[in-house]
């Protein structure tokens, strides 16, 4: 006889009358749990059924479970599984490629079953689940089915649902020995089709479209095998191992703070929830997998196209989670139904859902705008079926160095993307095994919204997702790569010393400490050989470039990678806004007979802000002003008698800002904004804009102007940054057909789009002639 512990151990007199429902997929399991029941039955004879008990569209045969379903109303069901378990297995999941060819090890079939028992018996554990009374399984079809197809509790509806609460008991139990992350979902078509919710849903919808209902089940059958997403224990080790290989080039371990770890297994445990991942780049996406697999967190959802559902692919990622959706389904009432009711059913059965927040990778390194199409679908669903309090997680990965960066540099300047092909894949896996430093994780506070807007509340929707990316924003460290690019971008063209750039970290990474600001682990413990491994890892790669021919090592960024610094940097910028907003209005007013100074600083803020709008994500304007108040009262205590005094008050404010580092963050953005106010200057009376002209044509006139030096960096040549820049324009009304005000107004706007550049030219200098006197110096 096998042997085995039960996880739920039946106590007789409780237990008089029992029918054991035996979720069996062959014969020598049927087998092996009829020795046990006789074995622990005593004298009676047990009453069972048994059923292969699958997650499919197919009927279950319940014809014998039915029949034995109609005994007393105390009479126990008891749901009987064998667990097989595999030497060393389940404690690392070394996943082999033989288990691609025989299955999975967990699920022999008879033959291996029978060659296992010879070797040992004992690796076939029996699994006891959570049992019922009849009486109470009535009660439970009745809540969550309504009374099913309405034949009441002697039908086939009601032993396929008492069968499928085996199934689950069962695998509930199974978690006990496998781990919470082989949570799968079971049964989902079945659930479905039998919700009270959707079964009015779908009787509504025949009412609205004229068709029978009967018409529209039919029509919704295939469509629910299309969307629903059908995970199993073998892919899920399948797509860890994939995940695995991935992250090669990265140190083994994911760094996570232990508390939001712990914050979030809580939050997946107890409600619906979404983590919404920030995308810098293709490998980002697995990094919430592979933490909850990792981790033993429940198993994510995720949401791809419908376009890549295809061959062996499209049933491989079907099989780990993905659920493809089409592109477009406006038309497709019974279609959208389905989509609804499924992403419901995955956040009332505390399935997590995960996709990219902002829809496609940042090129820019900086949050892009939120896509709100998936957030859309949830919160519909939610609406729908009032599912309330969903949780939306912001979930941020910080990489050392991202492989992706020097694509997003060539795109931007105008050099075609190369096409993904098989022979692109096999060079991008081959380039991730190349040293990258660290992977951090940090995740946000949940954005939670108790009552889901209805479906036509934008402002709502546009709500939500400003605070998912608020808070994204917010919990992103700062990192050696970030803080590194900062620096050495704000002193180019020249380079730093070792002791200057130590010092410069450290002001930086004090002045973050300050503020709440979080920190990579290196930063934050100052320790230097960590520190070093990481600026090795940089070197190497060839974005920071070391002078050690001298009596001091020297670091710098060649000109030509600064469009790739500049990503790293872009990162972090954010975080700096405020500070860099205060500097250069500063700057401005320094030189300035600006009369009352406190109001003309105020306005400058406020410029900055509108200049600069389709690049941050800003709080309103109340909140924004009360943010920059509140740091320059980390600047000095009594800014605001200093700013009033007006420009002896100003040279002090600006002697306590130093290093300053606003120029690091906006000058790029005024150079390209430049570019592109240059092209619409030239215009003639009449001439309209031709968005794609235009935006070559900043490319070739951006490098020639970074060659004449009226742009100080080729991070300034980016199509995305022009294309923001004529956004900006349009929203000024300056871009529309060419008048003589409008190209006045075009010139005007140049002018003090150069003029910010030069005050900012001004700061670098500031910077470069503090390096000798920062904290660390030689000088």
């Amino acid at each position: 006889m096998a042997d085995g512990t039960p996880r739920n151990p039946i106590v007789a007199e409780e237990a008089a009358d029992r029918l054991y429902i035996i979720d069996a997929r062959n014969g020598v399991e049927r087998r092996i749990l009829l020795d046990w029941m006789h074995s622990t039955s005593g004298d009676d004879e047990p009453v069972w059924a048994s059923l292969d008990i699958e997650d499919g569209d197919h009927a279950l045969p319940v014809d014998v479970l039915q029949a034995r379903l109609g005994g007393a109303p105390s009479r126990l069901v008891v749901p009987l599984r064998v667990a097989w378990r595999i030497p060393g297995f389940d404690k690392d999941r070394a996943l082999k490629f033989r288990h691609l060819i025989f299955g999975d090890p967990r699920h022999p079939g008879p033959l291996r079953s029978r060659l296992i028992l010879l070797r040992d018996r004992r690796r076939a554990q029996i699994l006891v689940g959570e049992a019922a009374t009849l009486d109470m399984l009535r009660t439970r079809f009745c809540a969550q089915t309504g009374g099913g197809d309405g034949e009441g509790t002697d039908s086939p509806e009601f032993a396929g649902f008492v069968a499928r609460q085996a199934a689950l008991a069962l695998d509930v139990a199974e978690r006990g020995i496998r781990g919470t992350r082989y949570k799968v979902p079971r049964f989902v078509a079945d659930g479905l089709r039998t919700s009270p919710k959707f079964r009015a849903a779908l009787a509504d919808l025949a009412e609205r479209t004229g068709r029978p209902v009967a018409d529209l089940y039919r029509e919704a059958r295939p469509l629910m095998k299309e969307v629903i997403a059908r995970p199993s224990a073998l892919f899920l080790d399948l797509r860890a191992r994939l995940d695995r290989m991935m992250f090669g080039g990265y140190a083994p371990e994911m760094e996570i703070d232990a508390a939001e770890l712990a914050k979030l297994r809580g939050i997946l445990r107890e409600h619906p929830t979404a983590i919404l991942f920030t995308h810098k780049t293709y490998i980002d996406g697995a990094t919430p997998s592979r933490l909850t697999y990792e981790k033993d967190l429940p198993m994510l959802h995720s949401f791809g196209g419908a376009n890549l559902d295809f061959a062996v692919m499209g049933e491989f990622f079907r099989r780990s989670g993905m659920i493809f959706i089409r592109r477009s389904f406006q038309d497709q009432p019974v279609y959208k139904l389905v989509l609804r009711h499924y992403i419901a059913w995955l956040l009332a059965k505390r399935f997590p859902l995960s996709w990219a927040f902002e829809g496609t990778r940042s090129r820019l390194g900086k949050l892009m705008p939120p896509k709100y199409g998936l957030m859309k679908y949830v919160l519909d669903a939610a609406h729908a079926t009032g599912t309330r309090g969903v949780h939306f997680v912001p979930f941020v990965t910080s990489f050392d160095l991202i492989r992706d960066v020097e694509e997003y540099a060539a795109e931007q300047t105008g050099r075609n993307k190369k096409p993904e092909s098989l022979s692109w894949f096999i060079g991008y896996m081959k380039s991730l095994k190349e040293p990258s430093g660290r992977i951090r994780l940090d995740i946000g506070e949940p954005v939670v919204i108790d009552t889901a807007p209805g479906p036509d509340d934008k402002r709502a929707l546009e709500q939500i997702a400003f605070a998912v990316a608020v808070e994204a924003n917010r919990v992103t460290p700062l990192t050696v790569t970030s803080v590194m690019c900062l620096i050495l971008l704000g002193m180019a063209p020249r380079g730093a010393t070792s002791a200057e750039l130590l010092g410069a970290i450290g002001a930086v990474t004090d002045w973050a400490r300050a503020r709440g600001i979080r920190l990579s682990k290196e930063l934050e413990s100052g320790d230097d050989a960590a520190l070093s491994e990481t600026v090795d890892t940089l070197v190497v790669s060839g974005l920071l470039a070391r002078y050690e021919a001298g009596s001091e090592n020297v670091y710098s960024i060649d000109p030509a990678k600064h469009p790739m610094a500049s990503y790293y940097r872009n990162i972090i910028a954010h975080h700096f806004l405020d500070r860099a907003m205060i500097e250069l209005a500063l700057f401005e007013l320094r030189d300035a007979d600006s009369g009352d100074a406190t109001a003309a600083f105020w306005a400058k803020i406020d410029r900055l802000r509108d200049l600069f709008k389709f690049e941050f994500f800003y709080p309103p304007r109340d909140e924004h002003r009360a943010a920059i108040e509140a740091e320059l009262g980390r600047i000095d205590p009594v800014w605001d008698r200093r700013l009033a005094s007006g420009d002896r008050g100003i040279a002090q404010l600006l002697r306590r800002c130093q290093p300053v580092v606003g120029h690091a963050i906006l000058l790029p953005f005024a150079e390209a904004y430049s570019v592109v106010a240059e092209q619409l200057a030239r215009a003639k009376p009449g001439d309209v804009v031709d968005e794609k002209a235009l935006l070559d044509a900043a490319l070739v006139e951006g490098r020639q102007a970074y060659l004449l030096r009226r742009i100080s960096s080729e991070a300034a040549i980016g199509k995305l940054l022009f294309a923001n820049g004529l956004s900006l324009m349009r929203h000024m009304g300056l871009a529309g057909e060419a008048t003589p005000d409008n190209l006045a107004a075009r010139r005007a706007l140049l002018m003090e789009l150069r003029g910010l550049a030069n005050v900012m030219e001004t700061m670098r200098l500031s910077t470069v002639a503090l390096a000798d006197r920062l904290p660390g110096s030689g000088g």
